[in-house]
Order: C-alpha cells, then structure tokens, then sequence
C-alpha cells in the first residue's frame, strides 16, 4: 500500500514539473511568436507595407530566408523584396483593423491613395466592358462577345502573306500604282485569322508610327488625323480576299474603289480611338483601314471575318475578376445615390 502511495505522489510531482516546463516554454515563445511576419498569408487582398510608407498589393506571400517572396495583385508575377525593408507592425496592424472592420487613419490614407492609383490607371487604360480594360501599352483591338462574356481580341496587321503584329508600332506602304493601271489590295486566304462573334463590334486604336517600319514615309504623327481608321467590307474571291483597288487614269487622277462601312470615330483617354460600325455588320469578311491623307489607304490593314458561329478565338483578355467586382459595386452606388 506505502509503494502505490510513493508511485502516485512521484508520479504527480513529475506531471507538474512537466506542467511546469511546458508552461515556461509557451511563455518564452509567445512574445516571438507575437512579433514575427507570417510565413504565408492569402486568402484576399492583403497589403504589404514598407518602411518607407508605400506599399505592395499582394494575395499572398511567404519568407524565404531573409527575402518576402510574394505575388503581386497589379502585376500578376511573384516577385521578392528584403524582409528588412517591410514594416510588419504597420502590415499586422492594418491588417487587424481591416478584419475587424475598423477604419484607421493610415488605413484612410492608403485607401484614397489606391483609389488614386486605380483612377489613374483608368485614365490610361480606359473601360471598355464591366470589368475590362485596354492594355496599356496600346495596339488594335476589337471589342467581341463570345458566350455572353465580352472580350477582347488583338488584331494583326497583314498584306498579302505578312502577319505580323507590332504593338502600337504601325507598318505603312502607299499605293501608287502607274498611270493607266489598276492595282489591287490582296489579302491571302479566304478568311481572317480573327473571326468576329458580335455583329456590331467596336475597335480600339492605339498606335504610335515608327518611320523605321515604314515602307513609304507620310505626315508626321502628330500632324495626323485621330479619325483616320475606317471599316472595309472585303471580298472574297477563291484563295485570297480583295481589299480594294486603286485606279490611276492616263492623266494622273487616282479613284480608290473599296466598300466602305459606315463607322463613328471617338477620342478617349491616352491616344485611344474607338471606332464603332454606325448599323450591325452582315457575316463575311472585312478589315480595319488606316487613311494616309493624299497618299491613299495604308495596304496593311487588320484584318477579321464576322461570322456568330464561328470557334472561339484562342489569344483573347477576359474580364478581370475583381475589376468586375469594382465595377458592380461603384454601379450599385451610383443607382443608389438620389
């Protein structure tokens, strides 16, 4: 019976030392556990602020070593910065006000400064869809519906068998043809890379000429006319598809002969030109046109087909998830306002 008792009794004193000992353990290590970043954070938008005040829009990161790496929201790719240069007291902090719904003065701050950025970025990348905006760094685009969903599609510039698309770099070459003669504008293939589902797409232009890609020089860029795009019905005959044609009677006169479609030309931000077809287009085969003032049209046109049951085009840009979530709320507050 005395040796159940002295088991029990040791056996209790080392069930409280080992109390002891994790207890002081858990002590020790909370304070550390308190003041440490996060190993991996998601789950959202989350912000990444620096010691220098700015910060970085993320939705999650993770430390590597003596590096944070994490996934930019703005720009879509992992990227990495010194953990030294973030300050985690602001990061957790404005990260506990946001969960619990608090509004900090610093968490005002950077809220206009985003809503600052955003209206910026707008500015040079307009709307063009609830949640859809032009790339930044310009080009032709033709605003399509597939399915429902609105996206955009980028246009290459073509002439005969050349395919090639340049950005907002525009490749030029005049017609000029001798007198007495009739030259045609051709396009190889019966039909566009590109195939149009909507019937009444609009276009976006954004180019900036670059003399070294141009075959015959024209006014300077700043001189030309913003308007000078138009939409030409092309016809199609065998293996290629007729653009146009360019006339030059015996005593100089130069007539081009194109079926041209009837369009409204509009200026928007940061050097956009939106051209919309002014009635829905009947399915076949046409291209967008650059006019070269007394030069005639550019023979390098961009080129698409129309037809509403055609595949779905490969390269295109979607809506942005949480764009389109943006721009449904700032809709709902607009209705709601009296």
């Amino acid at each position: 019976m005395r040796y159940f008792a002295t088991s029990a009794v040791n056996y209790g004193m080392m069930a409280l030392r080992g109390y002891a000992f994790y207890l002081s353990f858990v002590l020790v290590l909370t304070p550390a556990l308190v003041s440490a970043p996060p190993a991996l954070a998601q789950a959202g938008t989350r912000r990444l602020i620096l010691k220098d005040g700015s910060y970085q829009l993320v939705n999650k990161w993770e430390l590597q070593g003596d590096r944070v790496h994490y996934y930019s929201v703005e720009r879509s790719e992992w990227e990495d910065v010194p953990s030294a240069l973030i300050d985690w007291a602001a990061t957790n902090q404005f990260e506990k006000d946001r969960q619990a719904g608090k509004t900090s003065a610093r968490a005002m701050e950077l809220k206009k400064e985003l809503e600052a950025e955003r209206q910026e970025e707008e500015l040079k990348s307009p709307h063009v869809a609830p949640g859809l905006r032009l790339p930044s760094e310009g080009g032709v685009y033709v605003l399509d519906t597939y399915l429902s969903e609105p996206q955009l599609v980028a246009l290459d510039q073509s002439n005969g068998e050349v395919n090639r698309h340049v950005g907002r770099n525009v490749l030029r070459a005049a017609i000029n043809p001798v007198a007495g003669t009739k030259h045609t504008i051709e396009l190889a293939g019966p039909s566009a890379k590109v195939q149009v589902h909507a019937s009444l797409p609009a276009f976006y232009v954004n180019l900036e000429p670059d003399e070294e890609s141009s075959e015959s020089s024209s006014q300077p860029a700043t001189n030309e006319a913003w308007d000078r795009f138009r939409v030409v019905r092309v016809q199609v005959k065998g293996d290629k598809r007729i653009v146009g044609a360019i006339k030059t009677a015996v005593y100089g006169k130069v007539t081009q002969e194109q079926q041209w479609v009837a369009t409204t030309a509009e200026q928007l931000g940061e050097g956009w030109v939106k051209v919309t077809p002014q009635a829905a287009l009947e399915p076949g085969e046409y291209a967008l046109a650059e006019m070269l003032g007394k030069e005639g049209m550019n023979s390098y046109v961009w080129d698409f087909g129309l037809h509403p049951n055609a595949p779905a085009n490969l390269a295109v840009i979607r809506p942005d998830a949480s764009e389109l979530k943006r721009d449904q709320q700032d809709g709902l507050k607009q209705r709601e306002q009296p």
